[in-house]
């Protein structure tokens, strides 16, 4: 068993499994070692009936063994199931092809995943990353982030998926732009780098509403939108959590209480899983 304090993650992400009265936490994890910032070609997810106390962890998906395109940046992994299912998008990187988000399906929360497609959902010439799964009535669509590292000012994007989540329909869409958010500044003074980093949307109080990551001054935090309709204007509030940390989601605990997930602080080395009431 593993303390929560015990486990070095990024980006964690928490899947309730009410059937089984447990949590599943996925993450970047498989750090190459204790302070560097590269990741070994695989994903392990974390059972927990706590949210403190985790098993020692399970191998999901292993990148060399399969001979999977990815070859790096095996980021920020998270959970979704959707029609009996579950669907691991995930972010990976190669020495030849761009970094983007690829969806995995298994039969198991904590099943062996496998790609549903020849390669990322996102545009194959964009950089990309940290996509997410939003169902809008009944059509879901994937949510991402066109990265900075490529267009400068980072856009948060959305494109529709098929009903089986094994192919894109249509263009992506644009739905804002980091620097639209007036408590996000540059990455470093003078760069004009705006990062957007991992979008997460919800439904309340009749609107679509959306918490993201950039940096404020220097500081990693939660910041936050929302919208009547997908791709309608988006309305910026100013920073909502302020943890030293962010790459946030949110979930409901076992005994119905509203959550949010995050890694703090963002220094590499030390981040860990941090869990809150909201």
């Amino acid at each position: 068993m593993k303390r929560r304090e015990e486990i070095r993650i990024r980006d964690p992400f928490i899947y309730t499994d009410r059937e089984a009265g447990c949590y599943y936490m996925y993450g970047t994890t498989d750090f190459v070692s204790e302070n560097s910032p590269l990741t070994a070609r695989r994903f392990t997810v974390y059972r927990s009936l706590d949210l403190e106390n985790f098993d020692d962890g399970k191998t999901i998906f292993d990148g060399e063994k399969n001979g999977f395109w990815g070859t790096m940046n095996y980021w920020a992994p998270e959970m979704h199931k959707y029609r009996g299912k579950y669907y691991l998008f995930a972010t990976f990187k190669s020495e030849d092809r761009h970094r983007g988000t690829q969806i995995l399906v298994s039969d198991a929360p904590d099943g062996e995943f496998r790609p549903i497609s020849d390669g990322p959902a996102t545009p194959h010439e964009w950089e990309c990353l940290d996509g997410t799964l939003f169902i809008d009535g009944d059509v879901p669509y994937m949510v991402f982030s066109h990265e900075w590292t490529e267009i400068k000012d980072g856009a948060i994007c959305a494109v529709r998926l098929s009903d089986d989540l094994s192919r894109t329909i249509g263009e992506p869409v644009t739905l804002f732009h980091a620097s639209d958010n007036a408590s996000v500044t540059e990455l470093h003074a003078g760069s004009g780098n705006y990062v957007t980093d991992g979008p997460f949307l919800y439904r309340e109080d009749g609107k679509i509403k959306m918490i993201w990551s950039s940096f404020e001054h220097g500081r990693y935090l939660v910041i936050g939108a929302y919208a009547d309709t997908l791709t309608g204007k988006w309305t910026h509030t100013p920073s909502l959590f302020d943890f030293n940390g962010g790459h946030a989601m949110i979930f409901e605990s076992l005994s119905g209480e509203r959550m949010i997930s995050l890694h703090s602080p963002n220094h590499a080395g030390l981040e860990r899983a941090v869990f809150h009431k909201i």
